[in-house]
């Protein structure tokens, strides 16, 4: 798998409105499109290191969720706390996060450290999907800051990515994701 560069938050593709819009022309089937995600709840956990060694905490995650009797609700998905390509790859940071139903809150402050339930706020989110065959989520999220750019958005906070397949393997090229950023709308400049 290889590293998704800057990415980070989370949502999950059940219950979005979407509205499409075009991505650059020439970019074939990749298409941008803006969302209101309605506030959810999650069980998360924090990874420090690979990206490709993320299996075990979710296992873990789950395992979790079976033994408190919490439901999964939706993707897995990655918040991705710091930029790959300033950080040695040990000390990457990543939330793995669950969506989960609401009787899950009872929970917060009981599962351990590094791993709770919390609340996320309504939000809006630019959304790009990364087909299978694709193996650089650098060059996919780029292109989302550069529409993100062009129609007036600029990132609220950090990007992510819901995993809407998996992959013998892990073989990160054969997973359809959908990359994410929240954001607010921002003027454009006068020329």
């Amino acid at each position: 798998m290889r590293k998704p560069s800057v990415l980070c938050a989370l949502l999950t593709v059940a219950v979005m409105a979407v509205a499409y819009v075009s991505a650059q022309p020439g970019e074939g089937q990749l298409q941008c499109s803006v969302r209101d995600v309605p506030e959810q709840v999650v069980l998360y956990t924090l990874h420090r290191g690979r990206y490709d060694a993320v299996g075990p905490p979710i296992s873990k995650l789950f395992g979790l969720a079976g033994q408190k009797g919490i439901t999964p609700r939706g993707s897995i998905s990655f918040v991705y706390l710091n930029n790959p390509e300033l950080v040695s790859q040990e000390h990457w940071l990543t939330e793995i996060r669950m969506p989960v139903g609401e009787d899950a809150l009872k929970l917060a402050g009981t599962l351990g450290e590094f791993t709770d339930v919390k609340r996320l706020p309504a939000m809006e989110t630019a959304v790009l999907r990364k087909p299978r065959g694709i193996d650089d989520a650098g060059a996919v999220r780029e292109r989302l800051y550069a529409w993100m750019r062009q129609q007036g958005y600029a990132a609220a906070d950090a990007c992510g990515e819901v995993f809407l397949s998996h992959a013998a393997g892990g073989d990160y090229s054969e997973m359809e994701t959908e990359i994410f950023v929240p954001v607010e709308k921002v003027a454009l400049g006068q020329d």
